[in-house]
């Protein structure tokens, strides 16, 4: 379900006390961290309800789904005798969805756990099967609001997780052959989807040995008996079949459904990792060993912090302190009433942690670089825009120099467009023992490309088409055109939640000014105003002030 509101309808939460109502410059924040922006009928909303009931309305949404549009374009391709498998159709659902889309806080979550989880559609592989990569982005929406051990599961037997990390098809060890289990999602699994490289406390600091050293999470020889977990797995489908296994009489569903066991290819051996031992099978288990494993790593004490201080990066704030990494991970452990992993626990506490909601926005070392594909989303959505086609028809938008550099689902590798732990050599911020994750696509090239497209998409529209298909509406700020001081302040509200510097505004104001309006040409002056708002806009965009998010 697709709206243009910002949730529920008449018989939603409650509107506050007006005393108990929050700011609407906290509202700005709050929508920015919880999801992609919100126009000013949207942060009104919210600021009537409160974030509270707007986190727990979203709980309730039924969720917009990539697959039901991916189909839709399949099958309108087929009936035209055209491609079936574009990769434009997930780029489409992306935007549409995150511009136009009621499920904000889902998809915003599960735009960071893609983030985490990664699969792109630049392995070859995943990127022939964009019906899979759609059902891959649902599932992560999917249990964005469920439990990690769930989640782990459905990541794990995904058959574009599968192809992308080369456990499906994954045989068992022969000697006589010299073939051993493929160690690659074996290894990732740990490192990037569960417990990290070192083990941590639960605050999310690094254990340390008596040495001083840290203390590895896990061994080669943990990785070697995990592998074996993940042999005997394969495309889904009526029979297990060698023939099936190795991709033959593929069925029809096969991309979307998860992959299943085949008992032949699965390592009957013993199976040691992480302190768990799974005994040799006399006869081969893949769903035993597979629940085992998974139960214990979801199960390790350092899932709770590891995972939780990444959303807090993707969601809050690039250098979250230990005590709100605690926090959190305390809510991960236990939601109240002793369920772990509870995915919901986990999104209130960090959206509505005191270190979110408090005025440490303004320490310098608080919030995080808005990463390109963020930055355009909110212009977006605070500005209604909407797309003639219906579709979104935004593609690729890759290339640093001529668009965002950064394309939804299309991370160079495993380890995503950039690391938790990037810190940007010869910086004031490594000094600071900072991290600075999105800076790793940051460049000179990046930022006159994110400028310039900016200034391009500001000129004509944004995606596609003549003219382009996606455009912003600024209804709710042009009436304020005539009025520089106040057209500078209503969008610096909208997009930097009013937090602007007094050098910034004056420079705006002067700007925005100088654009002169016609006091006898009605069409004239009209352009003029709409060129004061954009002006206003592209100069907030490519100020500091706002591609740190705060």
């Amino acid at each position: 379900m697709l709206a243009a509101c910002g949730g529920g309808g008449p018989d939603g939460p409650p509107a506050l006390p007006k005393a108990e109502q929050p700011a609407e410059k906290d509202v700005v924040r709050f929508l920015s961290q919880a999801g992609f922006g919100g126009s000013g009928a949207q942060i009104a909303r919210t600021q009537r309800i409160g974030l509270e009931a707007w986190i727990g309305e979203q709980f309730s949404l039924p969720q917009d789904r990539h697959q039901s549009y991916v189909d839709q374009q399949i099958e309108a391709a087929a009936a035209a005798g055209q491609s079936t498998n574009q990769q434009n159709w997930i780029y489409e659902s992306f935007w549409r969805t995150a511009v136009a889309g009621n499920d904000q806080l889902r998809h915003r979550v599960a735009f960071a756990l893609s983030q985490i989880f990664v699969v792109s559609l630049v392995d070859g592989s995943v990127g022939g099967n964009v019906r899979g990569v759609a059902s891959y982005m649902d599932m992560l929406g999917r249990n964005a609001f469920g439990n990690f051990r769930t989640l782990l599961q459905d990541v794990t037997l995904h058959p574009m997780m599968g192809l992308y990390l080369s456990h499906l098809r994954n045989q068992k060890e022969d000697a006589a052959r010299g073939r051993v289990p493929d160690e690659n999602y074996a290894r990732e699994v740990m490192q990037l989807f569960t417990i990290g490289l070192h083990e941590l406390n639960p605050d999310g600091t690094v254990r340390l040995d008596s040495r001083n050293e840290p203390i590895e999470t896990y061994t080669n020889d943990d990785v070697s008996g995990l592998a074996r977990v993940f042999t005997g797995w394969s495309w889904a489908g009526p029979d297990k079949s060698d023939t099936r296994f190795f991709g033959g009489n593929a069925a029809a569903d096969r991309a979307v459904l998860p992959m299943q066991s085949y008992p032949k290819f699965h390592s009957t051996a013993e199976k040691t990792f992480l302190g768990t031992t799974v005994a040799a099978q006399s006869a081969a288990d893949p769903e035993a060993s597979l629940r085992a494993a998974l139960d214990r790593l979801s199960a390790h004490p350092n899932v709770g912090p590891f995972i939780g201080r990444q959303l807090i990066q993707r969601l809050v704030t690039s250098n979250p302190s230990p005590a709100y990494v605690g926090r959190v991970a305390a809510a991960f452990d236990n939601n109240g009433a002793g369920v772990r992993g509870d995915m919901k626990a986990v999104i209130r506490a960090i959206l509505l942690d005191p270190e979110a909601r408090s005025p440490l926005a303004g320490a310098p070392d608080y919030g995080k670089l808005r990463e390109p594909v963020l930055r355009a989303v909110h212009w977006l959505r605070v500005f209604g825009a909407r797309s003639a086609s219906g579709r979104f028809l935004v593609g690729n938008t890759d290339n640093p120099n001529t668009s965002l550099g950064q394309t939804p689902m299309r991370s160079p590798s495993v380890f995503n467009f950039y690391r938790p732990g990037y810190v940007p050599p010869n910086t004031s911020i490594g000094d600071a023992g900072l991290v600075a994750p999105e800076m790793q696509i940051t460049h000179e090239s990046s930022v006159a490309g994110y400028l310039n497209t900016m200034r391009s998409a500001l000129t004509s529209g944004f995606g596609s088409g003549s003219p382009r298909d996606v455009q912003p509406d600024y209804g709710e700020v042009i009436a304020l055109a005539d009025a520089p001081e106040a057209l500078v302040d209503r969008v610096a509200m909208l997009l930097l939640a009013g937090e602007m510097s007094a050098d910034l505004r004056a420079q705006l104001v002067d700007a925005v000014a100088s654009v002169a309006v016609s006091a006898t040409n009605a069409q004239s002056a009209a352009t003029a105003r709409l060129n004061r708002v954009k002006l206003a806009v592209f100069l907030i965009m490519a100020s500091p002030e706002y591609l740190v998010q705060k």
